[in-house]
């Protein structure tokens, strides 16, 4: 009975759209919050490890740019691809979508060859560059040179479990992460306090708990109940792949830029912090980024669960559809916002206080935890544009948004503030919530444009003139 259950498909094309993204997002919204069980459960453990507790935690915060990393090449090839596979099942083209789902998983295995090996021969030379203590590199290196090793089992895991939902399999997209997770919540405080191996422990931890994700992905994709099964391309397929992964690339870029700019965001704010305010405000920003995570989830699971119903719909020439979907994440994101915003100003301590239990850490967090999300509600703007833009195959707009917002506000202000204005420690907190208004309302009204105008164009193509997934790339590229 429960096979049955767990094997039942998600339909894009039939049904109510608010039943088909519910049935899409919950259960990746279960999926979302255990995958960030991973990190956010090592931070609480690894904050109350006697002693050297806040030391540690903010010397694994100073691993953040290199975790992101990896997650930016990860979504690259499933952020770019699932689209892309999408359409090209709304089309009815499965040759397509197989080339495309085939094509991401050696992205993703080479490019985590090539990580895990220059990320272990240079791990100091990079924690130092973004600017780790000699106190720090105690507790920073060990742990990152453990969790390098699991980078293979992290990209497979997060970046073909997209490939699951999008063929409508939701429930076992759910299942691979449960696997990890649970995994993870049992064995951090065995290798943590019980075999005392502090930091490193927890890094071992989520490498184990990282290889049963990944096992649990690669056993079902390539399993006979898939409906677009996984193989390994031959020598052949891999010289003709060139196109296709231009095309995956082409549209990840904007999910890459995104990570990476995330990254340079971190490190920027670490420098800066340690600069003015010493390693006690590099471990806030480290709690405040860990409870940013923690509330951006189901914000990430609702746009990310609407997704694959906008491309597939997008692909089916269904537009009325395509546009239901798109209001009905808006109405979804901005009333959990609404929601979560007015919890986290109302009661501060008690979300910090998930990640610490040193009171004095959680009087000094309050006010950079109070300024840094006074705007966390139009930050729904920003996810939905993004969300869109990708969806429809629109590389350009969400790269150049992703860049705007980062890039342009948030690092040039993480600078100006502190130094320029003079604001010190609170400047570094205040450049977010900036970025959340003036990047988030840039994007969600250039998206709102953008989509009337597109969609008014596709509806008077005559249903018999198609266009591929790839040739909606290549017109980006021409824009």
């Amino acid at each position: 009975m429960w096979l049955k259950k767990e094997m039942k498909k998600v339909d894009f094309e039939k049904g109510k759209t608010l039943n088909i993204i519910v049935a899409t997002a919950l259960p990746m919204l279960v999926a979302q919050i255990l995958n960030l069980l991973y990190n956010i459960v090592d931070r609480i453990y690894i904050a109350r490890i006697p002693v050297i507790g806040t030391a540690a935690l903010g010397a694994v915060g100073l691993c953040f740019p290199v975790v992101i990393l990896v997650t930016a090449f990860t979504n690259m090839y499933g952020s770019g691809g699932t689209p892309l596979f999408s359409i090209a099942r709304g089309r009815n083209d499965d040759n397509e979508a197989v080339g495309i789902q085939n094509t991401s998983f050696l992205l993703l295995i080479v490019t985590a060859i090539v990580l895990t090996i220059v990320g272990e021969l240079f791990c100091p030379q990079i924690l130092t560059l973004f600017g780790t203590s000699q106190s720090s590199m105690v507790y920073a290196l060990p742990y990152l040179r453990i969790y390098l090793i699991g980078t293979v089992f992290t990209m497979i895991a997060t970046g073909m479990n997209p490939f699951i939902n999008a063929q409508g399999f939701s429930t076992i997209g759910m299942m691979t992460v449960i696997v990890g997770a649970a995994a993870n919540i049992v064995l951090d405080p065995i290798f943590i306090f019980v075999l005392g191996m502090g930091s490193q422990g927890a890094a071992i931890a989520t490498v184990i708990s990282q290889a049963l994700s990944a096992a649990y992905v690669i056993r079902f994709l390539f399993g006979n109940k898939c409906t677009h099964r996984l193989h390994i391309m031959s020598v052949d397929e891999i010289k003709k792949c060139g196109p296709t992964a231009q095309n995956i690339i082409g549209l990840g870029m904007a999910a890459f830029m995104t990570q990476l700019t995330n990254a340079l965001v971190q490190i920027s704010c670490n420098n800066v912090l340690a600069d003015v305010g010493g390693d006690l405000f590099v471990s806030i920003m480290t709690i405040v980024n860990s409870a940013r995570q923690m509330m951006e989830t189901p914000l990430v699971a609702i746009t990310e669960g609407a997704s694959p119903v906008v491309s597939y719909n997008y692909g089916s020439r269904n537009f009325d559809r395509v546009k239901k979907s798109i209001v009905i994440m808006f109405a979804l994101v901005f009333s959990y916002a609404l929601v979560i915003w007015l919890f986290i100003r109302l009661f501060p301590g008690t979300v910090i206080g998930i990640f610490t239990s040193d009171k004095g850490i959680i009087d000094d967090t309050i006010p950079a935890f109070n300024m840094y999300f006074s705007t966390f509600i139009f930050m729904t703007f920003q996810h939905i544009g993004q969300v869109v833009f990708k969806s429809l195959g629109k590389k350009v707009h969400a790269m150049f948004f992703s860049l705007f917002r980062k890039v342009v506000i948030v690092v040039s202000l993480t600078y100006l503030l502190p130094y320029v204005f003079h604001m010190g420690t609170d400047g570094v907190f205040l450049a977010e919530p900036v970025s959340n208004v003036v990047g988030g309302l840039a994007c969600f009204v250039t998206m709102l444009i953008v989509v009337n105008s597109l969609l008014k164009k596709e509806s008077t193509i005559p249903e018999n003139i198609t266009t591929t997934p790839a040739s909606v790339i290549e017109e980006e590229c021409a824009v």
